[in-house]
């Protein structure tokens, strides 16, 4: 063939280009305008697969999903629901799975909050787990010479709750599981006797926890570190055998296996040894609490929230002070916006003062949660001006009553769905282990007011008394069904984290991975910092500056795991790509 000339090659590019944009333009354009008019449909379901609106994209699952913030806990609870398991009995598993694979969080030794909506009944449920204190506390026990709370007995065994897992987990399979509990457990005995692989998160967290689990070498450092004391490299076989003994009198015996017998008296052991104070009486009293879900509305979505002693109910307060505001004519993520987010959460911030812990304490949680109290509060919002303080007033919502943690969703192919919280309280909690049980238990005895004059009304210690949580799993129902399951980890953080993802769902009609990667801000206290991630443009803050807010710049901002259920069915998992091991599996991807 005769070689073409430079501008003979040019004018053919020419011809040929102009040639496809005309065939373009007559072929393929009823397909462009298709895609055009259907993309917004999609983008309501929470998919955007065509991608053009959206820079994150959800995972596209059917026959059901889970989302958790440890991929091999994730690929656990997925299997079960292949296997013919329905969505708790998926949360048992990745629970009881995230106990060796993410036990920074994931936990047998800590507690949580469970939200479980069951298809066949229609219905939700509320299981409250949490950490319950010893009934030989006293008000001094973790108090330094100083008055003050001592943070090195909060990082010790005497810093430990009863534990509620077991129990929270048991007491949703005895009344919503499908498959045999002891199934359930099985996956995860096998990979603390054959090995877990240690991925780069887990070993770097592990790593720089040596210092703190240095001061328990016969439980933490044993477990957790090679014989010789190094840690594990990525990529490195973990196996814990002193777990998955624990696991297999669990397996056979159920809550009884952990909260009596062999498991109970090693704990209580060890407790003791290490300056504790829980016995075998707090073991075999603790229960888990099954209640009725505390319900709001956001433009018209209603929600199912987490009762007390969770705090979830300022999670509400703070969504019906949104509604007060047009929220999408602001725009999402500009100063405006900020603005009113900002002070939604200094109002929650006071008025959480009357959330408690029961039995004692009852919080008002109705009437935290109300709209008519969330439209008298949000009469202090000014858009020129930040609260303070000494502008921020208080009203009681009596008269309107009528840092690691990790969450997980689950929705099955039936229409069940599981939004599940559970901590440790602290990352690895107090950084210590009852000798041969293999698991880490949690600090949470420092969540409550230690102080002599308690200011937080209804988290006084008491004994027998379970603290108030800010951990808030949320179902929100569209069209009478479960739309979307979310919650996140965070501490203090986690009210503002699911205020952001909701309005970013409702208001800015968001896809649900797009929602979750959107950046956050926290307002520390009412006199504190309102705290920006990184990915906030700077440009916006010499605004939020102008309105009185004393800027600053955060770490990430939670770390939400959620689903959304299209219409049809189909599951859109969002993993918070906050946390690198995170996953959302669909029993069936395409």
């Amino acid at each position: 063939m005769r070689k073409l000339t430079l501008a003979a090659r040019t004018a053919l590019l020419r011809v040929t280009l102009a040639s496809v944009l005309v065939v373009s333009n007559l072929s393929f354009a009823p397909a462009f305008a298709q895609d055009e008019a259907t993309a917004p449909a999609i983008a309501r379901t929470g998919g955007d697969l065509i991608g053009y609106g959206s820079i994150h994209h959800p995972v596209v699952g059917r026959g059901g999903m889970v989302v958790a913030q440890n991929k091999i806990g994730a690929r656990i609870g997925a299997d079960i629901l292949a296997k013919g398991g329905n969505a708790v009995d998926a949360a048992v598993a990745v629970g009881i799975a995230e106990a060796l694979t993410l036990p920074r969080a994931g936990n047998l030794g800590g507690g949580g909050y469970m939200l479980v909506y069951d298809a066949a009944s229609k219905k939700t449920v509320a299981i409250e787990y949490y950490g319950q204190a010893p009934l030989e506390v006293t008000p001094d026990f973790l108090l330094g010479d100083n008055g003050r709370v001592d943070p090195a007995k909060v990082e010790s065994f005497k810093g430990v709750t009863v534990p509620g897992t077991v129990a929270g987990l048991w007491e949703a399979h005895k009344r919503f599981g499908k498959l045999p509990w002891a199934t359930l457990i099985q996956p995860t005995i096998d990979l603390a006797t054959q090995g877990v692989v240690m991925s780069d998160d887990e070993s770097q967290a592990l790593a720089q926890r040596k210092k703190a689990m240095s001061k328990d070498p016969g439980g933490a450092l044993k477990v957790f570190f090679k014989p010789d004391g190094s840690a594990y490299a990525p990529g490195e076989v973990f196996k814990n055998p002193d777990l998955a003994w624990t696991l297999k009198q669990i397996q056979a015996r159920g809550a009884d296996g952990f909260y009596k017998g062999p498991v109970a008296e090693k704990m209580v052991a060890g407790i003791k040894a290490g300056g504790g104070i829980i016995t075998l009486k707090d073991l075999a009293a603790y229960k888990a609490n099954v209640l009725e879900p505390i319900w709001s509305s956001y433009r018209g979505y209603p929600i199912a929230y987490m009762p007390p002693t969770s705090a979830a109910s300022s999670v509400a307060e703070v969504m019906n002070i949104l509604e007060q505001f047009p929220m999408d004519k602001f725009g999402q993520g500009n100063v405006a916006s900020m603005h009113v987010m900002a002070e939604a959460l200094k109002i929650a911030t006071m008025d959480r003062r009357y959330s408690g812990g029961g039995p004692q304490w009852k919080t008002p949680a109705k009437g935290i949660a109300s709209k008519e109290f969330a439209a008298e509060r949000a009469k202090l919002i000014s858009m020129d001006r930040s609260l303070d303080s000494k502008t921020l007033t208080a009203l009681d919502p009596h008269n309107f009553e009528g840092p690691d943690t990790t969450h997980f969703s689950i929705a099955d192919k039936d229409g069940n769905v599981v939004s599940n919280t559970y901590t440790l309280t602290a990352s690895f909690g107090a950084h210590v282990v009852a000798p041969g049980t293999g698991f880490l238990l949690n600090n949470s005895l420092g969540n409550f007011d230690w102080s002599q004059r308690a200011t937080s009304l209804g988290n006084r210690i008491e004994p027998g008394k379970r603290a108030q949580s800010t951990i808030s799993p949320i179902i929100v129902f569209k069209d009478g069904k479960p739309w979307v399951a979310t919650g996140t980890p965070g501490g203090g953080t986690i009210i503002g984290t699911m205020a952001q993802m909701l309005s970013n769902l409702i208001d800015y009609q968001l896809n649900v991975a797009e929602a979750a990667q959107r950046p956050r801000v926290y307002q520390s206290g009412i006199d504190g910092p309102l705290q920006l991630e990184e990915s906030i443009p700077q440009d916006l803050v010499a605004g939020l500056e102008a309105k009185g807010h004393k800027v600053e710049r955060s770490q990430i901002i939670g770390s939400t795991q959620s689903i959304m259920i299209g219409p049809d069915g189909v599951f859109y998992g969002a993993a918070d790509t906050r946390r690198p091991d995170s996953a959302a599996i669909g029993v069936k991807q395409y």
